[in-house]
Formats: structure tokens, sequence, C-alpha cells
């Protein structure tokens, strides 16, 4: 954390800007109920908007430059790992360049394969499509051969 962290930020969850009276906005704590209320109604309504106010009331109600640099210390390693740079094909450079070349020729080869793959079962759907057509018909065929023999004659 910071050197210029507040004494709010270090008193901990209960401390704050009521609990000061140097700091006090309007000169009287709000009402817990109204507080409550607002908190739920909150959640109800825009709940990522609470869960935030929620943080940063238990938080101790730290000013935006100690809270920034509180997550950043905190988390900061993980977001550079997270945003990092991606090379070509969505892959982090290795820094080698024969090696990233390599990889980049095997995916271009293996992307080939899949749309080859994908072409034939493809044809392999259409295909088994036009044995049921084929099988369809030859029923049918059969049905009104049958039906044409056995049905009645006219006179």
């Amino acid at each position: 954390m910071s050197d210029s962290a507040s004494a709010a930020w270090n008193a901990g969850p209960h401390a704050g800007p009521w609990e000061n009276r140097t700091n006090r906005r309007c000169g009287r704590k709000p009402g817990r109920g109204l507080e409550i209320a607002g908190i739920i109604l909150g959640f109800i309504f825009v709940w990522p908007l609470a869960l935030a106010y929620l943080v940063w009331k238990m938080c101790g109600y730290p000013k935006y430059d100690e809270a920034k640099a509180f997550l950043n210390e905190t988390f900061g390693r993980a977001k550079d790992d997270l945003f990092r740079s991606r090379g070509p094909g969505g892959f982090a450079s290795t820094g080698n360049a024969a090696f990233d070349e390599y990889r980049r020729s095997e995916i271009e080869r293996l992307e080939e394969e899949r749309r080859k793959l994908d072409e034939e079962a493809r044809d392999f759907r259409n295909f088994v499509e036009e044995l049921k057509r084929a099988k369809d018909r030859e029923e049918f065929d059969a049905y009104m051969a049958k039906r044409r023999g056995n049905g009645p004659t006219s006179v």
C-alpha cells in the first residue's frame, strides 16, 4: 500500500468520513435504516453498483487514488499476465523468431486439416441425406404400386 494512505484506509472497516468529525459532510450520520434500504434497492435494481458500494464501504471509504494503488499492488501482476501483448495466432511470443515461425506454420497446417475434415463431414452428411431420399422414394413407389394394384378397379 502507498505511504499516502489515509487514516480511514488504515483504521479498518468501521472507520470512515462519518466517524471523524473533521471530515463530516453534513454534520450528522445518515440513518442506518435508510442506508440499508438503499443497499437492498441497489441490489434489486443495479446489483453491480450496490456491490461496488458495499466493497467501498467495507474498505473504509478509501479515496480513488488509494484504492487504485491498492488494487494495482494486489492484482497488478495478474493483470499484466492476462493482458500482455500477444503474437500472431493469439499466442504470446517466445522471443525466438524461428520457433514462432514454426508454430505459426504448424497452426496454419492444422487449420487447413480442420477445414478438410469439415468439408469431408459436410460431404458425408449430403451422401447420407441422398441415401435417405432414395430409400424414401423407393418406399413411396412401393406403396403407390401396392395401392394401385390392390385398390378398387373402375367398371
